[in-house]
């Protein structure tokens, strides 16, 4: 009998980036969600980032985001960077450039993987990493008239 993590179903797949984006358009979860559907994938995480309406005490009126012309080269090369350290079957990331009102959708990531923990870790990271790597900024504007730049989302 094979040994459980013989099947090649519990591997990462051998090309797990399915759809990398950055947009002036509103973002879809439907479309996030089919892109990381995998028939060997027994758990796929999910996170959706909004815009909230405060932040550091302050009501937030709206915000914009911007990005650098590098920005959805270094999301692929965060995004493979994770792939090889999970075993992920299936991933996707998508931000939002723009005006953004509260409630509205800026971030979408997801990935699919052979089990659940490893889905949860892998989104997580992979997030994580967006944030913190990829040249994203936000651009707060205050109910108090005052406003604010954010580096890297």
């Amino acid at each position: 009998m094979a040994a459980l993590h013989d099947h090649p179903g519990e591997r990462a797949a051998d090309a797990p980036v399915r759809l990398l984006a950055i947009r002036d358009t509103p973002l879809s979860l439907d479309e996030v969600f089919r892109a990381v559907g995998d028939d060997a994938a027994g758990g796929t995480a999910l996170f959706v980032g909004t815009v909230r309406d405060h932040d550091g005490g302050a009501a937030v009126d709206a915000l914009g985001y911007s990005s650098h012309p590098t920005a959805e080269a270094e999301l692929r090369r965060v995004a493979e960077k994770v792939a090889a350290d999970f075993p992920v079957r299936a991933m996707a990331a998508v931000h939002r450039t723009g005006e953004l009102a509260v409630g509205d959708i800026a971030v979408i990531v997801a990935v699919s993987c052979p089990h659940r923990a490893e889905a949860f870790a892998a989104c997580r990271r992979l997030i994580d990493d967006l944030k913190h790597e990829v040249p994203i900024w936000k651009h707060q504007r205050f109910s108090d008239g005052t406003e604010e730049w954010v580096g890297s989302c």
